[in-house]
């Protein structure tokens, strides 16, 4: 079994991974906004915050062929980045080519030397794959819909010819763009919510999930499936393992289509380090996926296991009623949950495992003191008006105090 640290706080015992314990040693770089004049020059003599890019040209063929080579260019399956092209779209993006439009280059990222991440195109380089393997079959062309049905081996000899003269650009933003890790991942981030301009705007969590994948991320995505949670969230249920077809229902769930649901899950790993939140709520996640990429297996595992018996114990306790927030001005209960309602909950129940058993049976007892909470205090203050570090933390505090009152922490 793996080992746990647990740390007292107060009435209340913390559950952290191993990896945990020391994630936030590391100082991040203060940022100061008040220099002289020569202090700014000399910084940017110094080249800090700038990045060191290449251009380049391929044929498409040529493209595609080199995306066979073994770690040449990472592309995550698409059941990761929740693909949103089409057939039809995919088919318009190689129209495009036949007519011969500009288009925008793709985006890369150095990951090491000559092996690249993509920060900005993936949609259209499954097009192309997609394209070049005949998976494909055009349809909903208008400029040229004679061509409707037909994939890359079965066109005319002569638009095949076209298509393959055709180059697609493309940006790499190099190594050399600086020395420290961590800052090579928030550098990354940056550009890539700066490049975020095509056809449909990205979420905080779907560029995370494109830029930070690795075993956290998974379990993001891992536990954003778990029964418990997609049914407070009403979030259609789904199987990784169904990966020929997203089912509609699901598709066009707002919060999976945007991949919110991974990010709640993330709310709750790392609020649970609320002291040491820093940022703003957004740059707090960000820096919790960036140092969570040393998390072994072993860490994986706690995490995994709180998040489910947490959850578990959320709806034992407070059934359909979970995270859904209390209308004192109507006196009835909300009909969806609310996210800041949901953070207070889980890091609350997270240190309370150990009474899982009497908190059950005092069920009652606490969905009336959840009650009284929403009356006691103004609106908005477990509904998140504010997520500032203190917001934050008065929130979980208050619900905290309220547990203890009905069901005594344990010795």
């Amino acid at each position: 079994m793996s080992s746990v640290n647990l740390i007292q706080h107060e009435t209340f015992m913390k559950i952290v991974a191993p990896a945990e314990a020391d994630m936030w040693d590391l100082p991040t770089d203060p940022c100061r906004t008040r220099m002289t004049d020569q202090e700014i020059n000399d910084k940017y003599d110094l080249r800090e915050k700038r990045i060191v890019t290449e251009s380049n040209r391929e044929k498409l063929p040529n493209f595609v062929d080199a995306l066979k080579r073994p770690d040449y260019i990472d592309l995550q399956p698409f059941y990761q980045r929740r693909e949103r092209w089409d057939s039809e779209r995919q088919s318009r993006l190689i129209e495009s080519f036949i007519i011969n439009i500009p288009l925008p280059p793709l985006f890369l990222y150095e990951k090491a030397y000559n092996s690249y991440e993509v920060m900005d195109g993936q949609q259209r380089i499954n097009a192309l794959q997609a394209f070049y393997s005949n998976e494909l079959q055009l349809t909903g062309l208008e400029i040229w819909p004679e061509l409707n049905g037909k994939t890359y081996a079965k066109l005319p000899s002569k638009i095949k010819a076209g298509i393959d003269r055709r180059s697609i650009a493309y940006i790499v933003l190099l190594k050399e763009s600086t020395d420290s890790e961590e800052e090579a991942l928030l550098i990354k981030q940056l550009v890539f919510e700066r490049l975020n301009t095509g056809g449909i705007k990205l979420g905080n969590q779907e560029i995370r999930n494109a830029l930070y994948h690795g075993p956290l991320n998974a379990l993001l995505l891992r536990l954003s499936r778990y029964p418990a949670f997609t049914k407070a969230w009403g979030v259609p249920p789904y199987s990784s393992e169904e990966k020929s077809r997203i089912p509609k229902d699901l598709a066009d769930n707002r919060l999976f289509q945007t991949m919110d649901d991974a990010e709640i899950v993330l709310r709750f790993l790392a609020l649970r380090h609320a002291d040491k939140l820093r940022r703003g709520m957004n740059g707090f996640l960000d820096l919790y996926m960036i140092r969570a990429r040393t998390f072994s297996e072993s860490d994986i595992c706690i995490l995994e296991s709180l998040f489910c018996k947490t959850i578990d114990l959320g709806v034992q306790v407070y059934g359909d009623l979970l995270f859904r927030p209390f209308a004192a001005s109507e006196q009835k209960w909300q009909n969806h949950p609310h996210k800041a309602f949901y953070d207070a909950v889980m890091v609350s129940l997270s240190e309370r495992l150990n009474d899982a058993d009497r908190l059950i049976t005092s069920r009652l007892e606490i969905i009336e003191a959840t009650k009284q909470l929403f009356i006691n205090h103004e609106a908005g203050t477990f509904t998140g008006r504010g997520n500032t570090k203190s917001d934050v933390q008065e929130r979980i505090r208050l619900f905290k105090v309220m547990l203890d009152t009905i069901v005594p922490a344990s010795e």
